[in-house]
């Protein structure tokens, strides 16, 4: 019987746990770089313009929605052993691009 409280260091359980942890990790980065896309190309057509900014705004929550799913599943302890630190970067990146977007929008 195998002790289950020694943490496996074993290769191919790694790379098993990059994939699935990575792929996810992915998909949520590219959905909030989209939504943050979205909220910078957005573009008022005047001071009355309040659906455009309604728009900035949906997509500056949506970004960061995502980007903090994301680091919430980076941060987990095992995504912490399998994955490098520079999975951090992207959803950190994408939420403050978010946050300076969406308080530059009135």
């Amino acid at each position: 019987m195998h002790d289950r409280t020694q943490q496996s260091a074993e290769p191919e359980e790694q790379g098993c746990l990059r994939w699935v942890l990575g792929v996810p990790l992915a998909i949520l980065n590219l959905i909030a770089a989209w939504f943050c896309w979205t909220a910078l190309t957005i573009r008022p057509s005047g001071p009355w313009d309040d659906d455009a900014r309604a728009g900035i705004v949906l997509s500056c929550v949506l970004t960061i929605a995502a980007a903090v799913v994301a680091l919430l599943i980076t941060l987990i302890p095992s995504a912490r052993r399998a994955l490098s630190r520079w999975w951090l970067a992207p959803p950190l990146i994408l939420a403050v691009v978010a946050a300076v977007r969406w308080a530059t929008t009135h």
